[in-house]
């Protein structure tokens, strides 16, 4: 019988290293994930902070090209009321 409550201590004394085990590897992965997630989120930051940054020069490039506003064309009376 002194075998039998040793091997159920040995067996309960497995589990519970294997579930610490379990539960550090979980942290491990979790904190890993985080670092990643938090890695691609600022590469996406600076992805649109460039995209950003070149879409304004565009723009001010056009602006730039495109000179003066036209003015515009004022309407004429002629042809009016003489069918």
């Amino acid at each position: 019988m002194a075998t039998r409550a040793s091997e159920a201590r040995t067996t309960a004394i497995k589990a519970r290293a294997e579930a610490s085990f379990r539960k550090e590897e979980r942290a491990k992965e979790g904190a890993k994930a985080m670092m990643e997630y938090q890695a691609n989120g600022r590469v996406v930051r600076e992805q649109m902070a460039r995209l950003k940054a070149l879409r304004l020069a565009k723009q001010a490039a056009d602006e730039a090209t495109a000179g003066p506003p036209a003015s515009p064309v004022k309407a004429t009376k002629s042809g009016r009321g003489k069918r």
